[in-house]
C-alpha cells in the first residue's frame, strides 16, 4: 500500500509526467478529471501508461445541480466584466456544465483505471457497484465525519479526509460549508473512529513530520498536492510558481472569487476586491475562464487563481521523485 499520494489538483498540475514520477519513487498519483474534455483525459491515460506506470488513480467531479441566475450572481458577472475589460478580455457566458460525468464516468470503465476518486459529491450506488464489479477501486473525498459515514454507507472502499487546510477548492458536498472544521489531525482522529473503512488524509502537509502525524492519527496515507506544485514535472503555471517562491505572498484565504465555490489560494487583489462573490459553481468558474487564462498570459498574480495550502510557504524546489523519497525519509517510511 502507498503511504504517499499526490494530488489530483485540476487546472493542468497534476500531468502524466507528474504522476509518473511520484510513482518512479514509490507513491502514488492521480491525474484530475476535471475541467477538461473526455479525449484530452483519455490521451493522458494513455501517456501515462505509456512511460511505464500502470498503478494510478482518476478524480472525477461529481456535478452540482444548477444555479438559475440571480441579481446577485448578475451584478457578479457586471463588475467581472468591467474587470476583464481592463485586461482587454471578456468573461465567459453564465452557464452551466456537468463536466461531461457520465461519458468520463464510462472511460473509467472502459480505460478499467485502477482507483477512481470522487470530489464535490457522491456518486449513486449504481456507479460505485459498476466500478466494484470491473475491479476499480473507489475512493470519496470528504470534509467531515457525516460525510464520511454517507460514504461508507454509499459502500466506497477508502475515504479522503479533506482538512480546511488544504488548497484547491473544498469538497464539502454543501457548498455552503460553513468551514467549521477542526485541523486536519483532529479530523482524522474523528473520522477513523467513525468508520471502518481506511482514511486517506489530505491538506496542508508539506514534509514528513506531518505526513508521520497523520499517519500516528490512524491514517493509511497522506495525500498532497501544494508540495509538488513546484516540481519541474506538473505543470503548475509560471506566474503561480513565482508566487509561491519570492515570498511576495505571505497568506492563504478560503475565497468563492473565481469559481462561486469556496476554494483555498494565495490571498491576492483580487480575492480580496471580490470576498463578496456569490455561491455559485460551476457557473462562475466558466464566467471567470477566460480572465484567468489573460492574467496568466501577462504575468499578473494580483488577478490570476493560484490555489495553495495554508502551509504553502514550506515549499520545496525538488524533482517529484526526489520529494517522495526526501518525504519518506522524514516520515520514516524507508
Amino acid at each position: 500500500m502507498y503511504e504517499i499520494i499526490q494530488a489530483p489538483m485540476a487546472g493542468g498540475n497534476a500531468t502524466p509526467a507528474l504522476v509518473h514520477a511520484v510513482a518512479q519513487a514509490g507513491g502514488f498519483g492521480y491525474l484530475a478529471g476535471g475541467y477538461k474534455t473526455v479525449a484530452a483525459l483519455k490521451e493522458e491515460i494513455h501517456s501515462l501508461r505509456a512511460l511505464g506506470t500502470d498503478y494510478f488513480g482518476v478524480n472525477l467531479f461529481v456535478p452540482a445541480q444548477p444555479n438559475g441566475q440571480t441579481a446577485l450572481t448578475k451584478n457578479y458577472c457586471e463588475k467581472l466584466a468591467i474587470e476583464a475589460e481592463l485586461i482587454d478580455t471578456t468573461i465567459g457566458d453564465y452557464t452551466y456544465s456537468d463536466d461531461e460525468w457520465s461519458a468520463k464516468f464510462q472511460l473509467m470503465l472502459e480505460e478499467k483505471v485502477p482507483v477512481v476518486s470522487f470530489t464535490f459529491n457522491m456518486p449513486t450506488p449504481a456507479h460505485v457497484l459498476q466500478l466494484k464489479e470491473a475491479g476499480i477501486q473507489t475512493v470519496q473525498t470528504v470534509t467531515s465525519v457525516e460525510e464520511a459515514q454517507q460514504a461508507e454507507k454509499l459502500g466506497v472502499d477508502e475515504v479522503c479526509v479533506q482538512g480546511i487546510e488544504a488548497g484547491g477548492h473544498r469538497a464539502a458536498f454543501d457548498d455552503r460549508d460553513p468551514v467549521e472544521t477542526p485541523p486536519l489531525v483532529q479530523l482524522v482522529k474523528d473520522v477513523v473512529a467513525a468508520i471502518d473503512i481506511p482514511v486517506i488524509a489530505a491538506g496542508g502537509m508539506m514534509d514528513g513530520a506531518s505526513i508521520r502525524e497523520v499517519l500516528d492519527a490512524g491514517a493509511r496515507a497522506a495525500q498532497l498536492g501544494t508540495a509538488f506544485l513546484c516540481c519541474p514535472e506538473s505543470g503548475t503555471k509560471p506566474t503561480h510558481i513565482k508566487a509561491l517562491l519570492d515570498g511576495y505572498f505571505t497568506t492563504t484565504a478560503l475565497t468563492r472569487a473565481y469559481t462561486g465555490r469556496l476554494a483555498r489560494g494565495l490571498e491576492n487583489d483580487f480575492m480580496l476586491r471580490y470576498n463578496d462573490a456569490p455561491q455559485a459553481y460551476p457557473e462562475l468558474h466558466y464566467v471567470t475562464q477566460p480572465l484567468r487564462k489573460k492574467a496568466g498570459e501577462l504575468d499578473r498574480p494580483d488577478l490570476l487563481a493560484m490555489w495553495a495550502g495554508k502551509n504553502f510557504s514550506a515549499i520545496r524546489v525538488l524533482s517529484a521523485t526526489e520529494l517522495v523519497s526526501l518525504l519518506k525519509k522524514e516520515a520514516n517510511l524507508l
